[in-house]
């Protein structure tokens, strides 16, 4: 047995490294917290700038993007035509307006089932594009659920009106 267990502050050094790595993870907590916001919109960019080249793609080659609506794409309820007129206006406003911010969640929201639309709609998709589309689906579940962060348009809006 331990002489020293009955001792008076023999769990001194034990209750003081507690409070050492309860301060360190306090500040390893606070650091990822101030990155936070960074990585918030690092997820918009990043999910932002793939639907947006997207829509840049179809709008440089109209002629072929009507042709992949009519021959490879089959958007249920639309007619080609309409199909890549909405797809191409979707990719072109809604990641503009996720990017700055500003009605984040609502554009990650009509980006997401966008998405899930373009995987129902393509039938030569394969497990690569499969996987690619999952994980657009996943960041733009990070705006849709989290929200936009401290570096958009709805918090500085927020802000500004007093909602927050």
């Amino acid at each position: 047995m331990d002489s020293t267990a009955s001792l008076p502050g023999a769990h001194a050094p034990r209750a003081g490294l507690a409070r050492q790595l309860a301060a360190r993870v306090d500040a390893a907590h606070r650091g990822l917290q101030a990155l936070a916001p960074l990585a918030d919109l690092a997820v918009r960019l990043f999910a932002a700038a793939i639907f947006f080249q997207s829509g840049l793609t179809k709008i440089a080659t109209w002629s072929s993007t009507l042709a992949l609506f009519e021959n490879e794409y089959a958007v249920p309820l639309l007619s080609p035509e309409v199909a890549a007129w909405l797809g191409t206006g979707v990719e072109l406003i809604f990641p503009v307006l996720l990017a700055i911010g500003l009605c984040a969640r609502f554009s990650a929201g009509v980006l997401f089932v966008f998405n899930i639309v373009a995987v129902i709609s393509y039938p030569d998709l394969g497990a690569a594009g499969l996987r690619d589309h999952q994980t657009w689906g996943l960041l733009l579940l990070v705006s849709l659920l989290h929200g936009p962060g401290k570096i958009s348009l709805d918090h500085l809006l927020a802000r500004l009106t007093g909602r927050r």
